[in-house]
């Protein structure tokens, strides 16, 4: 298991070693059993023997290296120790010169067998037993063994690129991950009514969304959800202000509400300065909930205009989501907190209805003292439900880290009570998606000079209206039309938004700064959309058809930097997996950046494309490029842009 923290052998291989002119050593057990196993161990779907070149293009692993890989050394992990059932191939990317990956299993293994009479004398022993044992397979040129039993592995770069010429065949979602699960939910973005979408709701819809991206390429059914805050006690005072302000209210329009914001802000300050319309407003709430009909209709007039407020910001984001707010799951609280309590896990604490949490010294309160319901409560009704209704396997919850310890309560309530398992590793599972702030150039949290949070929908407004203000000083309003200068200038604005967020991981906080994020270089969306733009006026120059060279061109790898691009193009799965799993997105913006750079200064710096010798190889691999940069676009919710 120590293997798993090591950093990379040092480049001093004690073994070179060609995978396809060795002779298997011998094994207790059969060569086709060996396979066998493997692939009932790694794909649980084949009953026949195959050769491993053949399992290497089950549908599960089809581009992703390092999963075919490890199905690899999981046939040699089980000749090397045939009596330890339970060893999982441990490979990972390296960056050193004598290979692409590692397995680095021997030293873990070696803590495992040492003193049971092994016939190994340590860890350099074991690796050297473990590449021997590996299968012939069309996937690696050559392997060494390094350090402390690391084996390197060298991908041959004729597999990279009938690999990559069989992507642009087939499509880009041959390279889609396979996740252990088929159903998700996301529980993102999540604003309340009547209030003004801020700075604030920012990160949780970009990074919600990302997340979503990525879970539906990976073949994942997610349902997205947006929890509206759409239910509590401040309706009573919206309501009762409706009624107050506009005698006629049921033909009231939008416009004539004017600014929700101003208008909840005015309902408060009456709340709190008049009394007699305290009361009213609290019994209003007692109404609603009752179900009475005129109650009901205003507080559906409100939230309609909110929502419409909402929509601007998601139209301009191209964010999907279905609201499933509070409101949702208020007629499922009785019973499942009749159902937490016939468990055992509700008590009775200063008169409220409290669960505790070993470790944690204050309850989660389940029911309110006067009897309400609250956060908590709706909280649980809504994992009840997606549990049970929805039959989610992996509910996600992107919001502000500041959360993270009201959902490790709800989550380990709900351990308690047999909803979800108890160890983290096993599904059905939640998770807390937390983030850090958005910080202004002062370091504070990020505000207008008057101090009020600055508006979603005015934000970007003015990231579009700097991009296109850049875009016109480039000239380019002469050149392009006016639709096309407004729809790049949104594609940019709104890109860069979003990946200055993005690239940054999640938990810690970011400045947001305008000139920084539409900066045309260095890790912005503009660096990444213009390289992009780059790659397709190399292949619209070529004169060349890119559909009909895909059937009939050949990929050849023959410059070093031919095969650093596409090595690092066929990651691409691996990398979209990793940052599933962790829930990172951040991990798939580096490597859109480093793959733009790899492309830029490596690729294209050092080998001519348009009429070259190698022409057609080469712009196939400026397609294969694009492919891959738009998919991770579209994965980030960046609109690409074709010309610059």
């Amino acid at each position: 298991m120590f293997a798993l923290f090591l950093s990379p052998a040092p480049p001093s291989p004690l073994l070179s070693f060609n995978p396809f002119s060795h002779i298997s050593p011998p094994s207790c057990i059969p060569a086709a059993d060996l396979l066998r196993v493997a692939s009932r161990r790694l794909i649980s779907a084949t009953k026949t023997t195959q050769s491993v070149s053949t399992m290497a293009t089950e549908e599960e692993n089809v581009g992703n290296m390092k999963r075919q890989l490890a199905k690899i050394f999981d046939v040699s992990l089980r000749a090397t120790v045939p009596e330890e059932t339970d060893v999982e191939p441990l490979v990972a990317a390296c960056a050193g010169k004598f290979g692409d990956y590692q397995c680095n299993n021997a030293m873990g293994l070696w803590s495992k067998i040492k003193g049971k009479g092994s016939q190994f004398k340590g860890p350099p022993s074991v690796g050297q037993a473990i590449m021997k044992n590996l299968p012939p397979s069309e996937i690696i040129e050559s392997c060494s063994v390094a350090g402390p039993g690391f084996v390197n592995v060298l991908v041959s770069k004729n597999w990279i690129a009938k690999s990559i010429q069989k992507m642009l065949i087939d499509g880009i979602e041959t390279w889609s991950p396979r996740l252990p699960i088929k159903r998700a939910v996301v529980d993102f973005s999540s604003p309340n009514i009547a209030k003004e979408m801020h700075v604030g709701h920012l990160r949780s819809t970009i990074i919600g969304d990302t997340l979503a991206r990525m879970l539906e390429f990976s073949n994942v059914d997610v349902l997205r959800r947006n929890h509206v805050g759409d239910w509590g006690t401040q309706f009573g005072m919206l309501i009762e202000f409706l009624f107050e302000r506009f005698p006629n209210w049921e033909e009231v329009t939008e416009t004539a509400i004017g600014d929700l914001q101003t208008f909840y802000k005015a309902s408060k300050q009456r709340f709190d300065s008049d009394p007699a319309f305290k009361e009213k407003a609290q019994q209003a709430v007692v109404l609603l909930q009752g179900g009475e009909a005129k109650y009901r209709k205003a507080w559906a007039q409100i939230c309609e205009i909110s929502r419409n407020e909402f929509n601007r910001v998601y139209e301009r984001l191209g964010v999907q989501l279905e609201e499933k707010g509070e409101s949702f799951y208020n007629p499922y609280i009785p019973n499942v907190i009749k159902e937490l309590t016939d468990k055992g896990l509700v008590e009775e604490s200063q008169g409220a209805r409290v669960i505790f949490i070993d470790g944690i010294n204050i309850p989660l309160i389940v029911v309110k003292s006067d009897g309400g319901f609250n956060y908590a409560s709706t909280d649980l009704a809504a994992i009840w439900y997606r549990l049970n209704e929805e039959k989610a396997e992996w509910i996600i919850y992107v919001t502000d880290i500041g959360q993270q310890q009201h959902f490790d309560m709800v989550f380990r309530a709900c351990k308690r009570a047999g909803w979800l398992p108890l160890e983290d590793n096993k599904h059905p599972k939640a998770t807390h998606v937390g983030f850090g702030l958005v910080l202004g150039e002062d370091g504070k949290r990020f505000r207008t000079r008057n101090t009020e949070v600055v508006r979603l929908v005015d934000l970007l407004d003015e990231a579009k209206s700097r991009s296109k203000a850049a875009l016109i000083e480039r000239e380019k309003a002469a050149e392009w039309t006016e639709a096309e200068l407004e729809q790049i200038a949104e594609a940019v604005g709104y890109g860069a938004v979003k990946y200055a967020d993005l690239k940054n991981n999640r938990l810690t906080n970011y400045t947001f700064n305008f000139d920084q994020m539409l900066n045309d270089k260095g890790n912005t969306a503009v660096y990444l959309l213009y390289a992009h733009a780059r790659i397709c006026s190399i292949i619209r120059k070529s004169g060349k058809d890119i559909e009909e060279l895909k059937k009939t061109g050949t990929i050849v790898l023959e410059h070093e930097d031919e095969r650093v691009l596409g090595l690092h193009l066929l990651q691409f799965s691996e990398v979209v997996e990793e940052a599933c799993t962790n829930l990172l997105p951040n991990v798939l913006c580096e490597y859109l950046y480093n793959l733009s750079e790899i492309f830029t200064k490596k690729f294209y710096s050092n080998c001519q494309v348009v009429g070259s010798p190698q022409e057609t190889s080469r712009l196939l691999l400026c397609e294969a490029t694009g492919t891959v940069m738009r998919k991770c676009f579209y994965l980030l919710g960046i609109v690409p842009v074709y010309k610059i």
